[in-house]
């Protein structure tokens, strides 16, 4: 994937949900009469400012696009005139210091709702949720999946696609649930299959959580046609380019894209053999040797090249759903309420030694993840945004001092002893709050450099 084109896509991305996040804060405070002095979208040195007159409030758009904020009005910060006194933040009565901040975190929410609301209504596509592969002794194979299953129910959820069906897993095992999923097989009968709650609780953080229980879904033999390419990686270094057909490896053909990437893994440091046929029609030889990199704790080959897929070819494996306008804002408040929900679980569950933290993502995955569904389409890119989005909510609501989840537990504390809390233990809090999220903010980008290096 082109670098400067997973950069601008994560720029993007950063962009809309700072601006949705601190648009909520600017927004409120400015309906409930609190000065805004600056809206800024990044930190450090503006490289845009826009101010009507200089009474107004400062748009900003700074160096740094890791953040932003809503400078209001606020005699702690500086001196006030006596005449505007009324309009700084810290006189405002705690109902509406706390709106004013909650407002962040429920935009972001909100533009989740919206974005799910228009995916909804315009057709959300996604892979049938039909069983190509179950690995054998696996966990779906000992509770009799077999291949051309199509997933029908998982408990009371529908199946709609396989990427819905990933959610409705991770949902059941989250709960501890025994899961009862209804499929069809391939002569039409419908029956359910059972996996007690055990086998996959301990799988219930898994990004992969289908594939780790041994399903996978039907796809089609795709030929082993080079569609991308990576600069730098091994594709290119080896001489191969857009439109190269794998014809054979060491002398044995290679019939399809899974064969040749199944063979590329499984051959890490080790000298390969091509025969391609170029566009034209011309046969050469050239000679590949994949990288090793770690993947699950395995280490595998990867060369930096991905397949090429012709319009139209994945149409009778792909199904669209859609809704009209009521049911889709229904769908999306629910969806949004859903993978809040299942956050807060895996949370929970890296809390008290459940999960691993190395599901954390830090800046890097995020940049690869931005990129990755930006080229896939909008549709992608916006439920990657969506669900970003959520988690930036639920993160800025957590009881932790800097954040707005610890001005809201301050709040409550005024409010239950009727005072405000001390400056002291304010700032005594948000060097604890710079210590936490330093430390998380460190581990993250350790395990995306853990993941990158390998």
């Amino acid at each position: 994937m082109d670098l400067l084109f997973t950069i601008g896509s994560f720029i993007v991305a950063l962009a809309i949900l700072i601006a949705v996040h601190e648009f909520g804060h600017f927004w409120v405070a400015r309906r409930l009469g609190v000065k805004v002095l600056r809206f800024s979208i990044g930190f450090g040195r503006p490289l845009v400012r826009v101010q009507r007159h200089p009474d107004a409030t400062e748009y900003v758009l700074a160096m740094i696009p890791l953040g932003g904020y809503v400078k209001m009005l606020d005699e702690r910060e500086e001196e006030v005139d006596p005449a505007q006194a009324h309009l700084a933040f810290n006189r405002q009565v705690l109902w509406k210091r706390s709106a004013i901040v909650v407002a962040g975190p429920l935009f972001n929410f909100l533009f989740a709702i919206l974005a799910y609301w228009g995916i909804f209504m315009s057709g959300d596509t996604g892979l049938r949720p039909v069983i190509g592969e179950v690995e054998p002794q696996s966990i779906a194979d000992q509770a009799g999946f077999r291949a051309g299953d199509e997933l029908l129910m998982i408990g009371d959820r529908e199946a709609g696609s396989w990427e819905t069906s990933l959610f409705a897993f991770i949902g059941k095992a989250l709960d501890g649930q025994d899961l009862v999923v209804r499929v069809r097989e391939p002569s039409g009968q419908e029956l359910d299959r059972w996996i007690p709650s055990d086998a996959v609780r301990r799988l219930a953080d898994e990004p992969d959580l289908l594939g780790r229980l041994g399903l996978t879904p039907m796809r089609p033999a795709l030929p082993a046609v080079i569609g991308e390419l990576v600069p730098g990686e091994a594709a290119v270094t080896a001489g191969l380019r857009l439109g190269d057909r794998i014809l054979a490896v060491d002398g044995s053909p290679i019939a399809n894209w899974t064969e040749w990437v199944t063979l590329v893994r499984e051959h890490p440091e080790v000298p390969l053999d091509l025969e391609v046929e170029r566009t034209d029609g011309s046969l050469v030889r050239l000679d590949l040797t994949p990288r090793a990199t770690e993947a699950e704790g395995e280490r595998i080959g990867r060369i930096g090249a991905g397949v090429a897929v012709p319009d139209g070819f994945m149409d009778d494996y792909r199904v669209e759903i859609r809704y009209g306008p009521i049911e889709s804002l229904d769908r999306a408040v629910g969806k949004t309420i859903e993978m809040s929900a299942m956050t807060l679980r895996v949370i929970g569950r890296m809390l008290i030694g459940q999960a691993s933290v190395e599901n954390l993502s830090g800046p890097i995955t995020i940049a690869e993840t931005a990129g990755r569904t930006a080229s896939y389409g909008i549709e992608t890119f916006v439920k990657f945004l969506a669900v970003v989005s959520i988690s930036l909510g639920i993160l800025n609501l957590l009881p932790i001092p800097i954040l707005d989840g610890g001005h809201l537990m301050y709040y409550f504390i005024e409010w239950i002893k009727g005072s405000p809390v001390s400056e002291a233990a304010q700032l005594q809090g948000q060097k604890i709050g710079l210590v936490l999220l330093a430390g998380l903010m460190t581990l993250a980008f350790y395990l995306d450099l853990s993941r990158l290096l390998g």
